[in-house]
């Protein structure tokens, strides 16, 4: 068992403690409480967390740590299959490297599950995965595969098949493109549910066999979009076809607020600490968390790891706090609303009797700059100690 003790426990579950304690007993947490006793034995590790702010593990929603590998040039990047506009069938538990060193440096700042998957290039990208942060074999280290299915609109795929004459070179092609795949994915899935019923022989296509969890709601469309109109346009398809969605990035969502929460669906804002690098971003603000949770929106704040280094998300959250979301919404935006918007919150993003024991000590605020991290305890096992504490 392990014991953490007189810190002030920030739960995000409802109810907070000054001088609390938290009880982890194996892979889970046991108890969250004022006080807690134990017997003294062997096998009770204690962490005296005196003036220390103790957390729910931070969670990145949504990035491409160890399919896009740092310090490995090609020959680490498998993020985009640049050949084909439409891929859903990709999976990124077949790319993710868990030896990135990338993943140390999220585990060193408090991160111990993020959102993981393909990038932006084509229309449909392929499958994310929601993973913990401390492993060396990825089929231990998922919570849920598939989580989502990556979407993309606006310059990404219009750069990337400008050149090849092929489709798409206009957001026109890349709403058609996207269309006809859903199209077909459905009536596939009709299609199949119709000899399955009859008790029917059915030739199971692997192409279009993967868009049926999309279409019975259990996990999202991941929808890449920066500017308002392909906001716009990426709500407007999910609501054409019945589907869950969450809008990535987000970039422009400040300008639309009211279209956002009357489509009800979440927007996971970033990577907001990089340069304007792009026509679409030229509005990218850390107001924009703010303003869109005034307005009633779900929010969670991304890096888009590598296009802001994973280590940096606190401080991200630090700056949309600062810019109008305020210190206890822009916890819940790398805690608990992340995992709600990644649809595994109970598992993680709360310190919570039977969550993952998944927790981050800190010496003081972890979105302040000059802040430590003490310790990283993923599943009940402390996998980084400062040894300067």
């Amino acid at each position: 068992m392990l014991l953490i003790k007189n810190g002030k426990i920030i739960t995000m579950a409802g109810e907070n403690y000054e001088n609390g304690c938290v009880l982890i007993k194996g892979k889970k947490i046991e108890k969250v409480a004022q006080k807690i006793d134990v017997p003294k034995s062997d096998d009770v590790t204690i962490i005296d967390a005196k003036g220390c702010w103790v957390i729910p593990g931070i969670i990145e929603a949504h990035c491409h740590i160890g399919i896009t590998e740092e310090k490995k040039g090609f020959e680490g990047d498998d993020c985009n299959e640049m050949t084909k506009p439409i891929t859903p069938y990709l999976k990124a538990l077949d790319a993710v490297n868990p030896m990135d060193s990338a993943f140390h440096n999220a585990i060193s700042v408090g991160i111990t599950s993020v959102m993981v998957g393909p990038g932006s290039s084509n229309v449909v990208g392929g499958q994310f995965l929601f993973m913990k942060t401390y492993g060396r074999v990825i089929d231990h280290m998922t919570v849920l595969e598939p989580a989502a299915m990556k979407v993309a609109f606006g310059e990404n795929p219009k750069s990337t098949y400008s050149n090849n004459n092929v489709m798409p070179t206009t957001r026109m092609s890349i709403g058609a493109l996207l269309r006809q795949e859903l199209l077909a994915a459905k009536q596939y899935k009709t299609s199949k549910e119709n000899a399955q019923k009859n008790g029917e022989s059915f030739e199971t296509d692997y192409k279009l066999d993967c868009w049926i969890p999309v279409f019975n709601k259990k996990i999202p469309l991941k929808a890449h979009v920066h500017r308002a109109d392909d906001i716009l346009t990426a709500i407007r398809i999910a609501k054409q076809f019945d589907l869950n969605m969450t809008l990535d990035h987000c970039t422009e969502g400040h300008l639309i607020t009211e279209e956002i929460k009357a489509s009800g669906f979440p927007a996971i804002v970033g990577p907001t600490m990089s340069s304007r690098s792009k026509i679409e971003v030229q509005n990218m603000d850390f107001k924009t968390p703010g303003i869109l949770h005034e307005a009633g929106v779900k929010v969670a704040i991304t890096t888009d790891h590598p296009v802001t280094r994973i280590q940096y998300l606190p401080i991200c959250a630090g700056f949309a706090a600062k810019e109008g979301l305020g210190v206890e919404e822009a916890l819940k935006a790398i805690t608990i609303n992340a995992a709600e918007i990644c649809n595994v919150s109970d598992r993680v993003g709360s310190i919570q009797q039977g969550k993952d024991a998944d927790i981050a000590i800190f010496d003081g605020n972890p979105m302040e700059v000059f802040t430590k991290t003490l310790y990283t305890i993923i599943d009940g096992t402390i996998v980084f100690r400062n040894l300067q504490e």
